[in-house]
């Protein structure tokens, strides 16, 4: 799914025609075209050509990428395929075009993918302009003459933003049957999404714009801390021949907006992480595409830029904490359901944590962690959620909080890992951790604290609805606190989020606005300067949601949606940062420590009932009112069991408020 955006005139202009790299023919354009022999080379260094499978009478030519992540899962897909197909005659052919890849890249492909068809290099993209192809993952089907019969996708199920739980239709696995069927193929082009093969181009000689004297700075500045070694980006920007065969793609993606990933609208608030790119850097990255790509001299090149390796904070961590023992194995494909690690830090007395960082085990897989800090009490909550600590997704830094400011962990608390898994093509292990920093209990003057506006039991999503809207209000706060920063978040069919503060005299301010929502950015929006806000205070969120299938990310525009963990449920959550004055937040620790438990026998308060009828509902798939233990998640069964009192493995409102009044 490809955004736009508006651009200046002058950016208007460089792309006022089509792109170099654009004037590949179209699928249409292409069928019938009969292929002649290549020169090719496998992953081993031995010369093949298509003379090696005359013998064949289909040929699937698969243009792959060692690092574009579509491609990647495309092996997969491919692998099946191959082993389904071969027995009647069919043959995949692995094709890598790309300048940037060398054939040790495509040997340690084929060893960490386990590729089960044969992969072969394209020097000099001949066979790629031969058939005419453009993207990593593009699949292209030749019959027994060599003539072109399907261009395109492998299926639908993966694109640019988005990915479905299965596919809605198999483009290749059915191009296949009706030609073995000698049959026309049905659906003889389709559109692909992915990377750009890094061809071979002549570059514009005499080029005012070059890699070493202007692209490269910016690249430097907005892209290497994750386009680099080690990191969470797919390919690596630290030299001009690793950036060379991705111009085509730095370019789309600058053009539509999706790099470097940045949300929020301009028009409303300031911010210390922001990352969106300034217009006259976006047009010398198009103009040095534009003219292809030209190096420079290598005296212009900027002074290298050195990046810290490992934790991010200021210092090493004072307490380190995995999520646990042993890896958790990410399969090569498919959905991975929301985990949920408990952890005992065994923290013997208070902490207050000063700065956080998460660090995935195994970067590619992980889309996001959050983590929450969990007294034994709110254990016993449904929410499985406790006090929000911190967050990672690709691009996050640590937030530090300003000197004097650290947020509070119980003596005692366990800390719960929500971790959510993307396949990318190949199993993987990971083991996830946070690190912590400490600060004297004297020199904290304010407490941080996460809180936020949600609205989980009323949330209700109509089935086809492209723009349903939704509200949710925090808690007044009873004094004056400062605003630190603000998270948005929403499941795939989140489509925009914004935060207005609301004061006591009826004043309304826009705080962060996110047009596009995006669930694979989940950004944490850090406000330059913290905000005061006047004790009262309120903040307002507005939520939309597109279940209507022009939303590619959407699992199922019929369903009617609600609350709930999995990416095919949705939430509304709008977390923001606080800093509370430490006299105020010592005094309402103590008035919660004082309160009194109800006497036994007592009705539940109308709050409490309500609140857990909600959380009932969230947890109860098919929505028939009771609740039971194949409806409830791993880490909740040992509640589930002790609420179940007559042990019929079922539970019902009432069942939950006498098992709670029996324990008070």
């Amino acid at each position: 799914m490809r955004r736009g955006f508006q651009v200046c005139a002058c950016l208007a202009l460089v792309l006022s025609s089509p792109p170099a790299w654009a004037a590949d023919a179209s699928g249409k354009d292409r069928l019938g075209r009969v292929v002649s022999d290549a020169a090719l080379t496998d992953y081993r260094g031995a010369s093949v050509s298509m003379a090696d499978v005359k013998e064949k009478p289909i040929v699937v030519l698969a243009f792959l990428g060692t690092e574009c992540p579509l491609a990647k899962l495309a092996v997969t897909k491919l692998n099946l395929l191959a082993k389904d197909f071969e027995p009647r005659g069919v043959v995949v052919l692995g094709i890598n075009s790309n300048r940037q890849d060398s054939l040790a890249d495509l040997a340690a492909q084929a060893k960490k993918q386990d590729v089960a068809f044969r992969l072969w290099k394209d020097a000099g993209n001949k066979l790629a302009d031969a058939v005419g192809a453009v993207r990593t993952p593009e699949v292209v089907v030749l019959d027994q003459q060599r003539a072109i019969r399907y261009v395109g996708r492998i299926d639908d199920q993966d694109g640019i933003g988005y990915r479905r739980e299965t596919a809605n239709r198999q483009d290749l696995k059915a191009a296949i049957e009706e030609l073995l069927a000698g049959k026309p193929v049905s659906v003889a082009t389709t559109e692909v999404e992915g990377c750009f093969i890094g061809k071979v181009r002549e570059a514009k000689r005499g080029a005012e714009v070059t890699y070493s004297k202007q692209v490269a700075p910016i690249l430097q500045n907005r892209c290497m801390n994750c386009h680099r070694q080690g990191q969470v980006a797919p390919f690596a920007m630290t030299s001009y021949d690793e950036v060379v065969g991705w111009a085509e793609t730095i370019a789309e993606v600058v053009q539509d907006n999706r790099m470097p990933p940045w949300h929020a609208n301009p028009d409303h608030g300031k911010f210390a992480n922001a990352r969106n790119l300034p217009d006259h850097e976006k047009r010398v990255l198009l103009e040095w595409v534009q003219a292809g790509a030209p190096e420079g001299d290598r005296i212009d090149l900027p002074p290298v830029r050195s990046f810290t390796d490992g934790w991010q904070l200021p210092r090493e961590p004072d307490l380190i904490v995995n999520m646990r023992d042993k890896p958790f194995n990410v399969p090569a494909s498919g959905t991975v359901r929301y985990q949920y690690f408990s952890v005992d830090p065994k923290l013997t007395e208070d902490k207050w944590v000063t700065a956080a960082e998460i660090q995935p085990g195994e970067r590619s897989v992980v889309h996001h962690v959050l983590v929450f800090a969990k007294t034994d009490a709110e254990l016993r909550k449904f929410d499985g959620e406790g006090a929000f600590l911190a967050a990672y997704v690709p691009g996050f830094l640590p937030q530090q909080y300003p000197t004097g400011m650290a947020k509070l962990v119980p003596a005692g608390a366990k800390l719960i890992f929500q971790v959510h898994y993307t396949p990318n093509g190949r199993a993987m292990k990971d083991v996830s951790r946070i690190g912590l920093l400490f600060a004297d209990e004297e020199s904290i003057t304010h407490a941080v604290i996460t809180s936020e506006a949600r609205k989980s039991g009323g949330l209700i999503i109509p089935p086809n609805a492209n723009n349903s809207r939704h509200e949710a209000n925090s808690p007044k706060s009873p004094v004056d606190v400062q605003l630190l920063n603000l998270m948005p978040h929403m499941h795939v069919r989140g489509k925009s989020f914004r935060y207005e503060l609301q004061t006591a005299d009826g004043r309304k301010e826009t705080v962060l606005d996110v047009p596009r929502y995006d669930f694979n950015w989940q950004t944490s929006y850090q406000l330059a300067e913290p905000m005061l806000v006047p004790a009262a205070s309120s903040m307002h969120v507005v939520a939309h949601y597109d279940n209507s299938e022009n939303n590619l990310n959407n699992p199922n525009p019929k369903a009617t949606v609600r609350w709930g963990e999995q990416t095919w449920n949705e939430m509304l959550i709008g977390y923001f940062d606080v800093a509370i004055p430490r006299e105020a937040f010592d005094a309402s620790r103590k008035t919660a420590a004082g309160t009194k438990p109800k006497a036994p026998g007592t009705n539940l308060p109308p709050a409490l009932l309500k609140q857990i009828v909600e959380q009932l509902e969230q947890l109860d798939v098919n929505k028939d009112g009771i609740l039971t233990a194949s409806e409830v998640p791993a880490r909740l069964m040992p509640i589930f069991k002790r609420l179940d009192v007559d042990g019929d493995e079922k539970l019902t409102v009432e069942e939950v408020q006498k098992a709670i009044e029996k324990k008070q």
